[in-house]
């Protein structure tokens, strides 16, 4: 019912990375540390990232490590004074933190909800969420800087993970409820955009985003588990008032169908009354909202689907035509908005989108579907 603690991350092959060239500096593991040191005998000129090395003091002591940098890793006195002296740099883990500026990869459900069992207070995504409230009250530099240590540590990350995928985001409100026709369609166009050989990436909260990423998870089980899934969920239907019922019904299906499709999940803790849903596999959590914001409409290569919402999905919609009309990030990307009656009468976003796109070469990559369910197929042909 309850998540397992967060097990470390295998390292990535090297073929995966962008920027192969200084990824193959980086260091992300203890096994990749082993690895290195075998191989090269060296770790001069290396960036080891968070990587625990208590244990490896008499490498430390012996190895070459001149022009190193060693981000927030553990090992002894000794071993620090040694590299310290030997021209490398060494940033040492803060204590009492919540969360690791220096970590290396992007969260996982299991890590952000560990504890659960004790209440949602008790998890390190509340932790970490009370301790930004704390800090951004007071001004204090050191908080700031490690806020955006963390923030750039989670970006190269997820660059790591979506190298070469094409990915599609599904942009949508918190306030759709489990149990809902819209949230069961909002599931099956996750589903189907898995299956079409996408990978979906979310805001990572509640509602309509949680619903894409459930989508996503469902997509190697059959048609039947999906539906079963959203009775079980339906249970809880909102993370109000309780966000421990509501992770905990995430949880209960996990665990009766593991191993599920895996998609992103981009949240943020400036709206830290939004926890984020556990169907993402990799969860890259920024305390910066606008850099959480711009990075996932940008990193959305494949398209951009925006089913009905309000103030925040309206902004996301013109942040993302923004680049698309000036072709700042190259060739514009498809825009699918879902729901014609939403978007020309109550929120009128489609016609303000289409007179900015006339004559431009976005106008042939967007496009207006009145159901979610025509909003799969309409990414595909945009994106042919």
């Amino acid at each position: 019912m309850y998540p397992t603690p967060a097990q470390p991350h295998p390292a990535q092959p090297r073929s995966a990375q962008p920027n192969r060239a200084a990824r193959d500096r980086e260091i992300e593991s203890l096994a990749e540390f082993d690895e290195v040191v075998a191989a090269q005998g060296t770790l001069a000129q290396y960036r080891v990232q968070a990587v625990d090395l208590t244990d490896r003091t008499d490498v430390l002591l012996t190895t070459d490590t001149t022009g190193a940098v060693f981000l927030g890793c553990p090992m002894t006195a000794e071993a620090a004074a040694r590299v310290g002296a030997s021209g490398a740099l060494v940033f040492p883990p803060v204590p009492d933190l919540p969360f690791d500026p220096y970590r290396a990869f992007a969260y996982t459900p299991a890590e952000l909800f560990d504890s659960l069992g004790e209440g949602y207070a008790a998890t390190p995504d509340a932790r970490s969420y009370a301790w930004f409230q704390r800090t951004k009250a007071d001004g204090d530099i050191f908080a700031s800087m490690l806020r955006s240590i963390h923030d750039d540590a989670v970006s190269d990350a997820l660059d790591e993970i979506l190298a070469g995928a094409r990915v599609v985001g599904v942009m949508g409100g918190h306030a759709m409820a489990r149990g809902t026709e819209e949230y069961a369609g909002a599931a099956r166009l996750g589903r189907d955009l898995a299956r079409a050989g996408f990978t979906v990436a979310t805001g990572g909260g509640p509602g309509a985003m949680e619903a894409a990423n459930l989508g996503a998870y469902a997509a190697p089980f059959d048609d039947g588990m999906l539906e079963e899934a959203c009775r079980l969920l339906a249970k809880a239907p909102s993370f109000r008032p309780s966000v421990t019922d509501w992770a905990r019904a995430a949880f209960e299906v996990r665990e009766r169908w593991p191993d599920g499709g895996r998609s992103v999940g981009i949240p943020t803790w400036f709206y830290g009354h939004e926890p984020p849903n556990a169907f993402a596999a990799h969860i890259a959590k920024y305390f910066a909202n606008a850099t959480r914001e711009d990075g996932l409409l940008a990193r959305s290569n494949a398209g951009v689907v925006f089913l009905p919402g309000a103030a925040g999905t309206v902004q996301e919609i013109f942040d993302n035509a923004t680049p698309n009309y000036y072709e700042s990030r190259g060739e514009p990307t498809p825009m699918v908005l879902v729901n014609r009656a939403h978007w020309t009468e109550r929120l009128p976003a489609w016609p303000l989108l289409t007179a900015l796109a006339r004559e431009r070469s976005m106008a042939s990559r967007i496009a207006l579907v009145d159901r979610i369910d025509q909003a799969s197929a309409a990414v595909k042909r945009l994106s042919a």
